[in-house]
């Protein structure tokens, strides 16, 4: 996977006009050069590949980075870049301009001689990663898997009074011990009018009977992410509940049927965002469709309404509207959806069914 990985980024690069590309976004590193660690830069040529890093990790790096000449950091970063890229022969080097900080850029424009350019860009690696291969979705599948299990498990054992942030632990717990990483992300579980809000997270809350309860939740697997939205009730529903509830699976429903390779991201979000607006609800959804998952728990495509992102098959992302009424509570629906030729499949294969009784 490594050198069809490294073959792509050096096609770009020839389409960038640089001769080398300094790669410090972790899941990209990760995903270039197979580095889990927390600290280390890679470098690029259509000849080379080095990784930088320093003593923690000079040991790790040989046993996950066999393809990559490992360059051991002792000192200041700084002071070592300009002999690397001398070493390179670089005259254009591309560095990923939304995740270096400005104060690092400064301090490298400063330690490279002038007539070496510094060149920012933006997405270019993360776009390699939005189509994914077999084996990471596999590894996204299984992710999914342990998810969606530790979601029915928990639906079972949900009653009144209940507190949030026990059964949050109970969801992770459920999650690592099924053999699961880590968490994708921290647990959102709000009961009440806090499910209005999109990303509540949860707290000493207990649960009440007839109130609404989102659920947001994912692990990682071989360093994949699974990401799944459920919303439920306990005990016999409103009818308020039930309506607004049928509104968002409609629109999901609507949006995993119609979703096809070639749209562009708006399109995808207005199937979902047409259904709602029909039916009323069009100022409570607030926040796009979907968004890629992999390494990264946020990654390409976005599906929104400002998003002209073009849908390619191999994509995985979430589909996943919302409905959210401040004072009274939301409503929202994930799925993980693998985009083919055709159509998409959904991976997510958790329960919908909303109601759950009280004993």
């Amino acid at each position: 996977m490594i050198p069809e990985r490294l073959a792509r980024l050096r096609q770009k690069m020839q389409e960038l006009g640089v001769d080398t590309f300094m790669v410090t976004q972790p899941e990209n590193r990760r995903y270039l050069s197979g580095f889990t660690g927390s600290a280390g830069v890679l470098f690029i040529t259509q000849e080379a590949a080095l990784i930088a890093t320093d003593f923690r990790y000079y040991e790790q790096s040989q046993q996950e980075a066999p393809l990559f000449e490992l360059v051991k950091i002792e000192g200041k970063f700084e002071e070592l870049l300009p002999h690397i890229l001398e070493r390179l022969g670089s005259h254009k080097v591309a560095f990923e301009g939304d995740h270096l900080t400005y104060d690092a850029y400064s301090t490298y424009r400063q330690a490279v001689p002038e007539q070496i350019a510094l060149i920012s860009t933006k997405d270019v690696v993360r776009w390699l990663r939005a189509v994914k291969e077999p084996e990471e979705i596999e590894a996204i599948r299984k992710a999914v898997a342990l998810t969606d299990r530790a979601f029915d498990i928990l639906r079972e054992m949900m009653q009144p009074g209940m507190i949030e942030r026990e059964l949050a632990w109970k969801l992770e717990q459920e999650m690592r011990q099924a053999g699961a990483e880590k968490l994708s992300f921290d647990v959102i579980l709000a009961g009440g009018p806090a499910s209005a809000m999109a990303h509540a997270k949860a707290n000493e809350r207990p649960l009440a009977a007839g109130q609404p309860i989102v659920i947001d939740t994912g692990c990682m697997w071989k360093g994949y992410c699974s990401d799944l939205t459920r919303t439920v009730i306990l005990g016999e529903p409103e009818a308020r509940f039930m309506e607004i509830y049928g509104i968002v699976r409609q629109a999901q429903e609507r949006a995993e049927a119609h979703i096809k390779a070639g749209m562009k991201g708006n399109e995808a979000h207005k199937l979902a965002e047409e259904v709602i607006e029909q039916a009323g609800y069009g100022d409570a959804f607030g926040h796009g469709l979907g968004h890629g998952v992999g390494l990264a728990i946020h990654e390409l495509p976005v599906l929104s309404p400002l998003s002209d992102h073009t849908l390619q098959p191999g994509m995985v992302f979430s589909v996943e509207p919302g409905i959210y009424l401040p004072g009274w509570g939301g409503v929202r629906i994930e799925d993980l959806v693998l985009l083919g030729v055709d159509g998409v499949e959904v991976l997510s294969r958790a329960k919908k069914e909303p109601v759950i009784p009280v004993r």
